[in-house]
């Protein structure tokens, strides 16, 4: 029998599978070699393995394990998926979507034209993409067009900086595949509160032709708080109009969101990205003062009363003092039990594998539920609120509910398990990889059961053409 929200068809997350590159740099290694504290990657940005992808292995192959994975512990054919989404930000093609590859792909091991019925396109919107791509395929199941189908959104990306750069130290890969319909296990999206904010910016963005991004780091990390704030501000009011949550004047919609997932370009951003929210929802409520008090400073004020975001980077004495007033905010009883409540147990798998983009806020969704399950803890009827961000910039805020029968898919989820032996890379095993010094042909590893990139000998004309196998 389905679920339905009154007599609105319910949408969510039925099952999350995840393909995670096995070759992986050692933060601590990496330090030294590029001559950094290694306490600045493990403790300052949470890193302490980042996911590289193999020599033989592309974002459509990463998108295609993943989709093989939740099709296969679900038993599903071809004919129970009726849409098939990627979203990424290392798109391959500027015309040909992600997802023809991928479905390309599957159809190598379900047979030519399985998949020939499936709809989708590829998604951009650098990582705020994937959020986009799950809203509107939520939206087809509850417009009633899914018709007993399931859809697959899967957030696929290699996170790659240029040698040297300072987003060197944030690099990962991996994929994310999710299965969407309309009597899901996992969690339902609650309905009309999905929240976006979108800005013309160039806080992070890559022009065509070039590998890797070109990064206003600061700039970037600020304007995510700021774009997730004011999406939070529009949820808000939509919880208050809809009736989802009713707030009282001594609480923050904070509040009623048991589980936080943030974009985690780092696992650490997460935490400031929380402590930021923290500081606006909580300045207005009469739990503020009392708070002050124990940090033993004021909030500080920027000088410039535009407030723009060059304004509040130039000043070097505030930004000295806000860094300081969240650090000592960060270190108080009240802020650490939301911290550890909410948003600590999606912080974990960030560590083990990096910087996901699109795939990080999902990474994390996952990350979660695995090590609160682990504590034991009950999650059914508990609200998840995600926080996604994409430069350039959008953020999308969203929430859902866990649903009863989560724990028969959680119980067997272990994220070492499912990423399996990994392979630690030499730093010059590394950069030989990052400068694509090898070929698909030179792989440091032995597929197995998966789908790889081969070498293809074409004609001039025929330059950019991509040629994939499951090797079985």
């Amino acid at each position: 029998m389905r679920i339905r929200e009154g007599m609105r068809m319910a949408a969510g997350i039925d099952d999350v599978a995840i393909y995670i590159p096995k070759l992986f740099v050692d933060a601590s290694d990496f330090a030294v070699a590029r001559g950094v504290d290694p306490a600045k990657l493990q403790r300052g940005l949470g890193v302490s393995q980042m996911a590289i992808v193999d020599t033989n292995q592309d974002p459509a192959c990463l998108a295609a394990n993943a989709c093989l994975k939740a099709m296969q512990k679900n038993k599903l054919s071809p004919d129970d998926i009726g849409r098939l989404y990627v979203a990424t930000e290392s798109s391959l093609d500027e015309s040909k979507a992600m997802n023809s590859y991928v479905i390309g792909m599957l159809e190598q091991v379900y047979g030519e034209g399985s998949f020939e019925h499936c709809g989708g396109i590829e998604c951009k919107f650098a990582c705020v993409s994937g959020s986009y791509a799950l809203y509107d395929n939520a939206n087809w199941i509850r417009a009633g067009e899914a018709e007993n189908k399931s859809a697959l959104v899967v957030v696929s990306d290699i996170a790659k900086y240029d040698l040297g750069s300072s987003g060197e130290m944030t690099q990962g890969a991996g994929a994310v595949a999710m299965l969407l319909n309309d009597k899901p296990r996992l969690l339902v999206f609650d309905p009309k509160v999905t929240s976006t904010s979108i800005k013309n910016e160039y806080d992070f963005y890559r022009p065509f032709g070039k590998e890797t991004p070109i990064v206003h780091g600061q700039y970037s990390n600020l304007l995510y708080l700021i774009q997730v704030r004011k999406a939070l501000e529009a949820y808000k009011k939509k919880v208050l109009q809809t009736g989802l949550i009713k707030i009282k004047p001594d609480e923050t919609v904070l509040d009623y969101i048991d589980y936080l997932n943030m974009h985690l370009p780092y696992s650490n951003m997460g935490k400031k990205a929380l402590a930021y929210l923290v500081r606006h929802e909580w300045r207005h409520l009469p739990r503020w003062k009392p708070l002050i008090k124990k940090i033993g400073m004021e909030e500080p004020i920027p000088k410039d009363p535009r407030g723009t975001i060059e304004s509040v980077l130039a000043d070097q004495e505030f930004m000295q003092k806000d860094h300081e007033f969240t650090r000592r905010l960060s270190e108080t009883d009240e802020f650490l039990e939301v911290y550890e409540t909410k948003l600590v147990s999606s912080l974990i798998a960030s560590k083990m594998v990096g910087n996901l983009y699109t795939a990080s806020l999902y990474l994390g969704f996952r990350s979660t539920l695995e090590f609160e399950y682990q504590k034991g803890i009950e999650l059914t009827n508990k609200r998840f609120g995600f926080g996604s961000y994409g430069s350039g910039a959008s953020a999308m805020v969203f929430s859902g509910v866990i649903q009863e029968s989560y724990a028969e898919i959680v119980k067997e989820m272990n994220i070492e398990v499912e990423i399996g032996p990994r392979k630690k890379l030499t730093l010059e095993e590394y950069e030989m990889i990052h400068e694509n010094k090898l070929s698909p042909n030179e792989a440091l590893l032995e597929p197995k059961k998966e789908f790889i990139l081969v070498d293809v000998k074409t004609s001039p004309e025929s330059t950019g053409e991509r040629r994939y196998i499951f090797n079985d």
